[in-house]
């Protein structure tokens, strides 16, 4: 059996990773209640207007769209589960990582002597379920660390700012 996804009581995989906290699932869910809605009214109006846009092609311009929307479907339901597998951090003294993807795996090096500024950042439906962003800020762009337990979020942000603090007063 492969242990790549496999993860102790500690919440560290085998390559000493951290995942994410099984609650964030149902946030993920949530999130994708709202594109549902937000993609079936698009697909509703194209296809209630669409005699007046597509004239003769109509029914294969509705055939492909209802298609399209089955995928589109598809993918807001099994996506979380996914991701959430899929989603790795791990922080030490030089660097934040990150792995995340469902089709496309990105891994997110972030130096810490490059970080500018942390964040922690809560929407409405992280609130709902207890959850948090640490928001990584560097000369470079953004990265975030999505959907970690609020505790967890603050004590990761402090971690940072503690070592960029440190690492500022190295040089001096």
């Amino acid at each position: 059996m492969n242990d790549e996804f496999a993860v102790d009581e500690n919440g560290l995989t085998s390559d000493g990773y951290r995942v994410l906290p099984p609650v964030s699932k149902k946030a993920m869910y949530v999130y994708n209640i709202i594109r549902f809605a937000i993609v079936s009214v698009f697909f509703g109006l194209i296809i209630h207007f669409g005699g007046q846009l597509f004239g003769s092609y109509q029914d294969l311009v509705c055939t492909g769209l209802m298609i399209l929307y089955i995928v589109i479907v598809i993918y807001l339901i099994v996506g979380p589960v996914i991701f959430y597998k899929r989603y790795r951090y791990r922080i030490d003294d030089e660097k934040a990582e990150i792995r995340r993807g469902i089709v496309t795996i990105s891994h997110t090096l972030v130096p810490i002597e490059r970080i500018h500024q942390v964040e922690v950042a809560r929407g409405p439906i992280n609130r709902m379920f207890g959850l948090a962003n640490v928001v990584i800020t560097t000369a470079g762009g953004v990265s975030t660390l999505d959907m970690l337990d609020e505790a967890t979020a603050e004590s990761v942000a402090a971690k940072l700012n503690e070592t960029v603090v440190g690492l500022l007063k190295d040089r001096d």
